[in-house]
């Protein structure tokens, strides 16, 4: 049975990127068309926690997806990273950060959904930017709403001729894994 299987990515954030390398690898996937899931896509959402987070919520109740992959740039790694936890640092004041409350970590088995992947690292540092709004904003509204939909984000190096292969491969293999779990 096919799972749906929601997809985001970011726009451009400086004015000399010519593209965001998470947008780079949903378009890279969306051209193959051997994938036996039902990939739906939201592409290059806005560099702003509160309208990134609005889309992809109403798109999440728009088309109930089975699974959620939030993506984003992350131009000083070298390879795919699945972040564990999102804390509220780029969306609630700074006084109630610490509070454990404020950190929401994927009920995805993260070590289960990387097996047998060549080169993906876990990661625990969603990055203070716009990626951990988003992400701990979708992980927030699927427990308040007690939605069982598994969700997480995955941080895309650049893409270049010597890895795109490689880390297609590897993202091909997240989506199929965690489709099984």
């Amino acid at each position: 049975m096919q799972k749906k299987i929601l997809l985001t990515s970011f726009d451009i954030w400086l004015s000399q990127q010519e593209s965001n390398s998470s947008d780079d690898l949903l378009l890279a996937l969306a051209k193959m068309a051997s994938l036996s899931h039902d990939l739906n896509f939201l592409h290059r959402l806005p560099v702003n926690v509160q309208l990134s987070s609005s889309r992809v919520i109403a798109k999440i109740k728009e088309i109930q997806p089975d699974y959620i992959i939030c993506c984003g740039m992350a131009a000083s790694r070298s390879q795919l990273s699945v972040e564990v936890l999102a804390s509220s640092t780029a969306i609630l004041p700074v006084e109630t950060i610490n509070s454990p409350e404020n950190v929401l970590q994927t009920s995805v088995d993260i070590e289960k959904l990387l097996a047998q992947t060549a080169a993906v690292e876990i990661s625990y540092d969603c990055g203070k930017f716009v990626c951990e709004g988003l992400y701990y904003s979708v992980l927030d509204y699927l427990r308040q709403s007690q939605l069982s939909i598994k969700c997480i984000f995955v941080h895309v190096p650049i893409l270049n001729q010597e890895n795109l292969i490689d880390i297609v491969a590897d993202f091909i293999l997240i989506i199929n894994n965690l489709a099984l779990l």
